[in-house]
């Protein structure tokens, strides 16, 4: 598999920028897929410049590692989801980071291999793991799931209004193998125009709950403001809204003094928190990209740069 065929990286100029505020520094990329804005950011760094490449799935990590065999001086790799990032640095003896980039959800050749149950055009085993040492699958929810949690689960990370009515065929259908046999289960249940929008979310929602993403995100957030050094970025490319919402409301807590914002009588600006918004609004692909990649249409980044607030403590 050609590393290129892995993932096309999305905003990947506009990231490489945001993050890169020493061009000695260690930084981290928290997905690194195949590699293509760690590409970028390696043709940028000098002198001590390196970067910490995390993944979840090994599959990502070996296309990485042959698109960035020429940058070997520069890369580090480590196979870890990203919440486990204070760990991982620990295991390869970084402390600090000078910037950790995020490019979320699922990448094209997850998407585009059938086995690994992604996808709801195919008829494979319900898989949907991004770490494959990892027990759980989607098969597992599907059928072992009691239906008002399998509901949940739908409606809270899909947002799919017919949440209830499908987890009720689904339980009573079960077993259910295969993706083909889930996506028969929520075409019978919506019809008409609002079908492929349906299986998107539900196909979506199991996703987030099989890996568990927005506990993930929420975690490697808290812990990248902890580990970073004052001038650092965080840059999150995100897919999807809940994403972008956990993302947005993260960084605009962090941006404000947590002694102000808890204080009802306090007036005039907030102090100033432990980062700063360097994105008012969520930076977006250009017409340009999202023809050159379509998968690239709903992608948000965001950037926000620690402070020296509370560095003594960390």
């Amino acid at each position: 598999m050609a590393p290129d065929a892995f993932h096309n990286p999305v905003l990947c100029r506009e990231a490489v920028e945001a993050l890169i505020t020493d061009p000695e520094g260690c930084y981290v990329d928290g997905t690194v897929g195949g590699g293509g804005h760690t590409e970028q950011l390696c043709l940028r760094l000098r002198g001590r410049g390196r970067v910490v490449c995390l993944d979840a799935d090994d599959e990502a990590l070996a296309a990485a590692r042959t698109r960035l065999a020429p940058f070997a001086e520069r890369t580090i790799f480590v196979h870890a989801n990203f919440a486990e990032l204070t760990g991982a640095l620990q295991r390869v003896h970084v402390a600090r980071m000078d910037g950790c980039l995020l490019d979320l959800g699922v990448s094209s050749h997850q998407f585009d291999i059938p086995e690994r149950g992604f996808s709801f055009r195919g008829d494979e085993r319900l898989d949907m793991r991004l770490d494959q040492r990892q027990q759980t699958t989607a098969w597992d929810l599907v059928n072992t799931t009691a239906e008002e949690v399998l509901a949940a689960v739908l409606w809270e990370y899909g947002e799919e209004r017919e949440s209830r009515r499908i987890a009720r065929r689904v339980v009573a259908a079960r077993p259910l193998d295969t993706t083909g046999d889930l996506r028969k289960i929520v075409e019978q249940t919506v019809g008409g125009r609002y079908r492929t929008k349906s299986l998107a979310r539900v196909f979506q929602a199991l996703r987030i709950a099989v890996n568990h993403e927005l506990d993930n995100l929420r975690s490697v957030l808290a812990q990248a403001v902890r580990l970073m050094v004052p001038g650092g970025r965080v840059v999150v490319i995100s897919y999807h809204s809940l994403e972008d919402r956990i993302v947005k409301e993260v960084f605009r807590s962090e941006a404000d003094s947590p002694a102000e914002k808890n204080n009802p009588f306090a007036r005039g600006p907030m102090a100033e928190g432990r980062l700063r918004l360097v994105t008012r609004k969520p930076v977006i692909p250009s017409e340009e990209e999202i023809a050159r990649n379509p998968r690239a249409r709903s992608a948000k980044m965001r950037v926000a740069e620690r402070t020296d607030v509370g560095t003594e403590r960390t």
